[in-house]
């Protein structure tokens, strides 16, 4: 059976983001990440200790301003922002 170039995304590296990854784009530190993401506020899946976080969700999360997809831009969005 021959591995097709969606197979091979999937299970490379730069298919995931990691926590440090994150925390750096968003100039936070890595508890707040690992807190964002048991909110849900951040896309993510935990397997036992561990989060996997898909670099193509969190760049959509990301682009989005944390918005719901399909809400539209004059939804909520998922974190408020506080001055």
């Amino acid at each position: 059976m021959t591995e097709t170039s969606a197979d091979k995304l999937v299970d490379s590296p730069s298919s995931r983001i990691t926590v440090l990854e994150i925390a750096r784009r968003l100039n936070i530190g890595r508890l707040a990440v690992y807190a964002m993401l048991e909110k849900g506020i951040i896309p993510g899946v935990r397997l036992g200790r561990r989060w996997i976080i898909t670099r193509q969700a969190y760049m959509t999360w990301e682009s989005t301003c944390g918005l719901r997809a399909g809400t539209g831009l004059d939804g909520r969005p998922e974190v408020d922002v506080l001055n």
